[in-house]
């Protein structure tokens, strides 16, 4: 049988060969019927059936870790979100529908309402009708949303894939993702990546994939295989990397390259510190404040600090302050509302109308970083002017933390680096975010999936003036953004004068391997490359000529 190449989008790199095992449909809408018992019962039911999935998505919340741990808790929160719970509990009342009816309709009318707000707020839709189906699912007996088990490892394919579900996939199970929504930095790529399951998302003719039929997936240039040769599986089994990360990296001419691992937790940082990883490039500090009412206290911050640099004595940790916003509410600092959120009070920009947030943080940092021995920097997320830059480094300074950085995650910030990091003694770009906001593209968003990469020509245009303003005053420029993990990339990332790759630790091994492959004048050669292309696709294709057989 001929073979049949269909080319989606990169999402999580590596290769695998499986069979395909389709997502169940979601729960069924229920019919629209009337209410002939009693009305209160009725609306108990639906109260005990969200806090049945609330209590479901927050145990599972507490056995994960990390992102993984985050997203759920999350999910949780909405699930208790009492919006949801009154919507459903009215039309029980005054319109006298069914329990799962009055829930089906009150959750359409909430992600209608997130809809109508725009990116990132629109991501949340989703959410809500995954919560949805678990309470019309408790309330009627059906099974709830999850990932199938087949009883073998397998090859997931769906249309697109809740937050709650990916966060709990088994990587020895499911070996490969495929969806046809979805893009290349949406959470569920992201949490694909920290699991090293490879994905492709975005794909055209993902629905003509069948159950039982073998395909090779290959999440570092987005295709997926369909009746494969016998030779074709081998290969991808064979392109597997092995090899554990001992902490060191370098070119093949011996030019050390830094990397670095992305934590979220103390149970992550753990994890990163066995893979391997000599330090962390971006602390995420968020866990100790989602899904909660009020600020932790300073007491509690440094403990949960402490956690996570006693994993890395003597070794670098960049600690990231508080990135509240946009898709990361929190009542006490953020706005209820906002049109655009991406574009609203996040970030830093909280610490305007909360500087006492960021001073207790602070000063939670300095003390955690007082009693442990990690060399600790201290960065801040979505910085866009000089001044911002400025006004935070004289926080830090404050607080005797000497080591102030910035995460460049806005064209301007990118374009005033030679400013900005005249103020700072680092920056770490943040991929993700650059990219959709150069871009202009939701990053979640399939139809604008193809533009949601780094590989973008703006994109890295923007990466080398970046590592050309740091290079002025001898600032050293990262890259903590999932760009990091992609191993044709990182030569590339190397070659535009990047300092330093954080990433999830699973990808360590894996880009690793690359850059040994390569010398640095190679890696300066593929940036010369890749800038010189007009499109994505022709970058990525460039690199993947020289470096791939």
């Amino acid at each position: 049988m001929t073979s049949e190449r269909l080319t989606g989008v990169p999402a999580s790199p590596g290769r695998a060969a499986g069979v395909v095992v389709r997502m169940p449909a979601r729960v069924p809408e229920p019919r629209t019927s009337r209410l002939t018992g009693d009305a209160e019962a009725a609306v108990r039911a639906v109260e005990e059936a969200a806090a049945q999935v609330e209590a479901d998505l927050a145990d599972r919340a507490g056995r994960a870790s990390g992102t993984a741990a985050d997203v759920l808790a999350v999910t949780a929160a909405m699930a208790a979100d009492p919006t949801l719970a009154a919507g459903a509990a009215r039309r029980v009342r005054e319109d006298r529908l069914t329990p799962e009816r009055a829930v089906w309709d009150a959750a359409g009318s909430v992600a209608s309402q997130l809809e109508s707000l725009g990116p990132p707020m629109s991501e949340r839709a989703r959410d809500v009708r995954d919560v949805r189906d678990r309470i019309v699912a408790a309330l009627t007996g059906a099974a709830p949303p999850g990932v199938p088990d087949p009883g073998h490892p397998f090859v997931l394919v769906a249309s697109d894939l809740a937050p709650a579900d990916t966060a709990m996939l088994d990587p020895a199970v499911v070996v490969a993702v495929v969806t046809a929504r979805g893009g290349p930095t949406s959470h569920m790529a992201i949490l694909a990546r920290a699991l090293g399951i490879p994905a492709v998302v975005a794909l055209p003719g993902a629905a003509d994939l069948v159950d039982g039929e073998e395909v090779v997936v290959d999440g570092t240039v987005g295709s997926v295989l369909r009746s494969p040769s016998a030779e074709d599986v081998e290969h991808a089994r064979d392109r597997v990397v092995a090899a554990t990360f001992d902490g060191h990296a370098a070119t093949r001419d011996g030019v050390a390259v830094d990397l670095v691992a992305n934590v979220a937790d103390p149970a992550e940082a753990r994890a990163a510190a066995a893979a391997g990883a000599r330090g962390v490039g971006l602390f995420r500090t968020e866990f100790c404040f989602l899904g909660r009412g009020e600020e932790p206290g300073i007491d509690e911050q440094v403990a949960a600090y402490r956690a996570v640099l006693s994993q890395f004595p003597g070794q670098r940790v960049v600690v990231r302050t508080l990135d509240a916003g946009a898709d990361k509410p929190l009542r006490f600092l953020t706005p209820d509302h906002e049109d655009n959120p991406a574009l609203g009070v996040r970030g830093l920009r909280t610490a305007v109308a909360h500087p006492d947030v960021l001073d207790r943080q602070l000063d939670a940092i300095a003390r955690a970083a007082a009693a442990e021995t990690a060399e600790v920097w201290v960065m801040a997320p979505m910085v866009a002017t000089v001044d911002e830059a400025r006004d935070f480094a004289a926080a830090c300074e404050a607080h005797g933390l000497h080591q102030p950085g910035v995460m460049i995650e806005t064209p301007a910030a990118a374009l005033q680096a030679r400013h900005v990091l005249a103020e700072v003694a680092f920056a770490s770009l943040g991929t993700n975010d650059l990219t959709q906001y150069t871009m202009a593209a939701d990053r979640d968003l399939a139809g604008v999936a193809a533009l949601s990469t780094p590989w973008q020509p703006a994109v890295l245009e923007l990466v080398r003036v970046a590592c050309e303003g740091g290079a002025v005053h001898g600032a050293p420029v990262g890259v903590c953004g999932e760009a990091a993990a992609d191993p044709l990339l990182a030569p590339v990332l190397v070659g535009l004068g990047v300092a330093s790759l954080s990433m999830t630790p699973r990808a360590l091994a894996e880009v690793a391997d690359t850059l040994a492959r390569v010398t640095r004048d190679e890696c300066t050669e593929l940036a010369r490359l890749v800038l010189d292309r007009p499109t994505a696709e022709a970058a990525r294709d460039a690199v993947r000529t020289r470096l791939l057989p």
